[in-house]
């Protein structure tokens, strides 16, 4: 058995590029979402389980080699990667790179950063560099899919992502690289499943993914070997996980641009194929000036994938996951508030009747747009009581690059993810969080961060 063409020009890749052919552009860009990322695991802390999964991991096995951020317990390396996944990815808040359809930051900061707290002395530019290194692999196994998602892309194409993070960091050869990967191929995690049921395993699945990718960095770093051909054989990856791809094709792109370059920010905390809808109701309610008392039907054209992933009916009592992937549910909030934000998912939100009431007045139509990926564009129509018809059509979503949040919305969105955390943490940390990440590339040793990050 070979390793197949395109998987050995990714390996050569991950192991023979040089930090100094990263660009400034892409080294900014991972440093915005470095940030948002840690902020999004601070709220996500709050989050039903997420302290008691943190428990459960200490009774899991001795170690002390990491820490699970805000909790500030210290766990084993894979331990602390699982939980801090979790934590980022469980509120639905973390960037996204939408051609890929994967979380970049959600499987690979935590199992990078849980790997170089142990290793120690590892310097900021050097973790900066292998994190974008590890988004630009899994983006890459993300955007080689042809066709539409039998699994879960963040979680699977993430493992290998975080693989090839942490692999960089530590210096593995291409021979210890491959065997990594192979290996954590044989532990993938992440079914539809979750999805579709709104359950709280589908954050779960990318903390698997986490804590198996350091597990599987360990095992390649001991000698254990793994399959040679774990993407583009018989049974590998893309035959059993993708319907179809072209790797070839996304290999030859590899840097070209940066995939870090091409990442959304998730301005609402709630799934992205939410998003596009949001973005054009939020912008109709501005432009116009009618309430939530004003509706009386809304209609939302969207693609196939937004139509699968988030076209379910609202019902009251819904679990924040489910909610979190309801259009009817979110739009109704949005529009209430002018804006959705974390407190828009507790008890008392999932069981407000006029919410559901208004919910319940939105319908969703599934186009016919041909790409399996694609977000947008999306067309909204709104009927007020007063007999106004609007609309609106979104080609692009906010967050994207070419409709980003400013730095000043960035940093809101940080600020108020630190003050919505399970644990509360010293504003002073926050900011000085924010420092240390814009200076990373000088900060010696990158257990500097994980301080300000727990109780």
């Amino acid at each position: 058995m070979t390793t197949g063409d395109a998987t050995s020009s990714l390996l050569d890749f991950v192991t023979n590029v040089s930090a100094d052919e990263i660009p400034e552009g892409a080294r900014t860009a991972c440093r915005t979402y470095l940030l948002d990322s840690l902020g999004v695991a601070v709220a996500g802390t709050s989050a039903p389980w997420a302290e008691g999964l943190s428990g459960l991991q200490a009774q899991w096995g001795a170690g002390d080699d990491a820490t699970n951020w805000v909790f500030g317990r210290r766990l084993p390396a894979p331990a602390a990667a699982f939980a801090n996944a979790y934590q980022i990815h469980n509120s639905e808040y973390d960037c996204i790179h939408e051609a890929a359809v994967v979380h970049p930051m959600a499987v690979t900061l935590p199992a990078l950063m849980a790997a170089a707290e142990r290793e120690g002395g590892v310097t900021g530019r050097d973790f900066l560099s292998s994190l974008i290194i590890a988004v630009e692999t899994a983006c890459t196994i993300g955007t080689a899919a042809t066709g539409g998602m039998r699994f879960f892309r963040p979680a699977t194409a993430g493992a290998f992502g975080a693989v090839a993070g942490i692999g960089r960091l530590l210096g593995f050869d291409r021979e210890i690289l491959s065997n990594a990967l192979g290996i954590v191929y044989g532990q993938l995690s992440g079914n539809m499943q979750a999805h579709t049921e709104g359950s709280v395993l589908l954050a779960m699945q990318i903390g698997f993914n986490a804590r198996n990718a350091v597990v599987a960095c360990d095992m390649a770093r001991a000698g254990v070997p793994g399959l040679e051909d774990m993407l583009e054989g018989e049974f590998g990856y893309f035959s059993i996980i993708e319907q179809s791809h072209d790797l070839g094709a996304a290999v030859a792109r590899l840097g070209d641009p940066w995939c870090i370059t091409e990442v959304a920010h998730k301005p609402f905390p709630s799934g992205r194929a939410t998003h596009g809808v949001l973005d054009a109701l939020l912008e109709l309610q501005r432009e116009n000036g009618f309430g939530a008392g004003d509706i009386a039907a809304i209609n939302a054209e969207i693609p196939p994938l937004t139509h699968q992933l988030v076209a379910r009916t609202p019902q009251p009592g819904m679990t924040p996951n489910q909610a979190r992937l309801c259009i009817g549910y979110v739009a109704a909030r949005a529009l209430q508030d002018g804006q959705l934000g974390v407190s828009d998912f507790t008890p008392e939100a999932l069981h407000d009747a006029a919410t559901i009431d208004l919910a319940r007045k939105v319908s969703i139509t599934k186009d016919n747009n041909p790409d399996p990926t694609a977000l947008a564009p999306i067309n909204v129509y709104v009927t007020l009581t007063d007999g106004r018809q609007l609309e609106k059509t979104q080609t692009l979503i906010y967050g994207n690059p070419a409709k980003p949040m400013t730095r000043e919305a960035h940093l809101e969105k940080f600020r108020s993810n630190w003050g919505s955390g399970a644990v509360s943490l010293p504003i002073a940390n926050g900011e000085a969080l924010i420092e240390q990440v814009d200076a990373i590339d000088n900060v010696a040793d990158i257990g500097e961060l994980l301080a300000l990050i727990r109780a």
